[in-house]
């Protein structure tokens, strides 16, 4: 997997966590530079653990479902964007009225980052440097959600449902991708 091509996905899989953020920076009184830094630490942490976890709960399959890897890649891709798109119609967005408090956060971080351990899963049949891969979905969604929790409390919510659209279309073609890939290159042997 190109380096693009990982940057893309991180992209996409920042989107949850996006979402949420722009929650959060809704029920802000104020803007606080803090509470941005802490939306991206939680998120862009449990973004960079969960792929870890999957690929290291995968690598002992690794072997006896070679065969099928890439309908595997397809099928939980194309699931998590078909969800992600269904999510987006909904188009709403819970404010909380403690919405930093540690074990929302907590919460939400897990839940938004379900994904990526599935993704994690997807790494471990795939020729992907998983520290960079992870490093890079981490980075990613902590900028994304840091600034997610500004345009959040600049713009309310209107960005919620667009975000996660995008994000649910980006793992679709990235799925759809994989799979033609390796189609192919069964057709050309």
């Amino acid at each position: 997997m190109h380096f693009s091509e990982l940057l893309f996905l991180a992209v996409a899989l920042s989107m949850d966590a996006l979402a949420v953020s722009v929650c959060k920076g809704m029920a802000q009184k104020q803007n606080s530079f803090k509470n941005m830094v802490l939306a991206g630490t939680f998120f862009g942490g449990f973004q960079a653990l969960m792929p870890l976890l999957g690929y290291l709960l995968a690598f002992g399959f690794k072997e006896h479902i070679i065969a099928i890897d890439h309908w595997i890649a397809f099928g939980l891709l194309l699931a998590l964007g078909l969800k992600m798109i269904h999510d987006s119609r909904k188009g709403e967005c819970a404010l909380e009225e403690k919405p930093f408090d540690f074990k929302v956060m907590l919460l939400m971080a897990v839940a938004t980052s379900i994904d990526a351990l599935a993704v994690g899963v997807t790494f471990a049949f795939l020729d992907v440097n998983i520290f960079l891969a992870a490093s890079l979905i981490g980075l990613v969604t902590f900028i994304i959600s840091a600034l997610g929790v500004g345009l959040g409390y600049l713009f309310g919510n209107k960005l919620n449902s667009k975000a996660e659209l995008l994000g649910g279309l980006i793992l679709i073609v990235m799925g759809s991708k994989i799979l033609f890939e390796h189609l192919r290159a069964e057709t050309i042997l």
